[in-house]
């Protein structure tokens, strides 16, 4: 696809459309975006629950309205320069039906290419998922892989499979002509499992571990190796490539890259006590406590005890066997490609982003020492 040269700039006062601008990663990425886009006009927050507390944030409009209606989206899309579609639903327990997964994260993910195809608007970074491609289903480890590395993508869950689909809808929609003459161009970031600062599942894991007096049990292995990213890392990663589409369409269009920093590889368990831990947390164990046959199983007595409960109430443990397989599964990768493409490293260094993180584990336990 060639670019006439003047195209290739980006346009001065920036509009920038985020969906989902409210949540865990979207909030991160409005902050990143009013701190490092210095040509920013306006950034529109698009969510279905809008945080109030944005209001005050300059340059920043909140815009409510449901992802997989597209009547709603076109006009948050109309105008803008830039949309990086960030909203959807993440459900790996079964809290949510498959049906509202889908039409969140594809028929939302449809209606945010049409929209940007009607009203005009040139530039779309899709947030996808390393869930995309693995762990598969069959526990097959991925050993600092990068984009071009064969793996064997197998997935059931809900989850994985809409953002696989919803990740190829917006590849495939690179370079589709618009009524203006101009073609959109596309691209997918895939970050890796996203911590840092209001990170609802660290919550509830400091939560629950409350419930056992600050006491965990190890049930993984240590040699079980996952690469984690930092929440500003991966807003940093969207605001460089958001900048570098509107530059190098002809690099950029059609990629997709993989998301990640200097965050070490550990375990998920190994991992969370790095946070925990400064908040008196105690990991029991050297090696599982569990032999690996009982987890599967109390994995499977949770599936059938779901789909039991179905009629009657949602019961949704953290433990089931597609979390098993996530969590016993070595998954770590590289960002080579993205440095090549765009010059991503990371924003924030690893010391950075565990400090972030156990301040804001320290300031959610004050909160509950104030709550008794």
């Amino acid at each position: 696809m060639q670019i006439p040269e003047q195209m290739r700039l980006t346009s001065k006062n920036q509009i920038y459309l985020v969906t989902g601008g409210c949540g865990f990663l979207g909030k991160h990425l409005v902050e990143m975006l009013l701190e490092k886009e210095l040509s920013l006009a306006e950034i529109r927050v698009f969510d279905l629950h809008l945080d109030e507390s944005m209001r005050s944030l300059d340059r920043v409009t909140l815009i409510q309205g449901d992802i997989s209606n597209l009547e709603d989206v076109k006009p948050a899309v109309k105008g803008a320069h830039v949309v990086i579609h960030t909203a959807g639903l993440v459900d790996v327990w079964g809290r949510v039906q498959p049906e509202k997964i889908m039409a969140v994260n594809v028929q939302g993910t449809k209606n945010v290419i049409e929209a940007c195809v009607t009203q005009g608007v040139q530039y779309l970074v899709y947030t996808s998922s390393m869930e995309v491609v693995g762990p598969n289903i069959k526990g097959h480890p991925f050993y600092k892989g990068n984009e071009n590395t064969t793996y064997e993508a197998i997935h059931h869950h809900p989850y994985p499979l809409s953002k696989a689909k919803a990740e190829q809808l917006a590849l495939e929609a690179n370079g589709q002509l618009m009524p203006n003459g101009k073609r959109l161009v596309t691209c997918a970031l895939r970050p890796t499992g996203i911590y840092g600062e209001n990170h609802l599942l660290m919550k509830e894991f400091y939560e629950k571990g409350l419930m056992t007096k600050k006491y965990m049990i190890r049930a993984i292995p240590s040699s079980v190796e996952h690469g984690r990213v930092y929440v500003g890392n991966v807003a940093w990663m969207h605001v460089l490539v958001s900048q570098k589409i509107q530059e190098d369409p002809s690099t950029i269009g059609g990629q997709v890259y993989f998301c990640y920093d200097d965050s070490p590889y550990k375990s998920y368990e190994d991992f969370n006590m790095e946070f925990l831990s400064p908040c008196g947390f105690r990991l029991l164990g050297s090696h599982p406590l569990l032999p690996f046959f009982l987890l599967h199983l109390i994995a499977l007595l949770n599936a059938i005890l779901q789909w039991l409960l179905k009629p009657f109430c949602v019961y949704a443990p953290i433990l089931n066997p597609y979390t098993l397989v996530i969590a016993s599964t070595t998954f770590t990768i590289k960002t080579d490609k993205a440095l090549k493409h765009f010059g991503y490293k990371p924003c924030f260094t690893w010391e950075e982003s565990k400090n972030r993180t156990i301040r804001w584990l320290q300031e959610v336990a004050a909160e509950k020492q104030m709550e008794k």
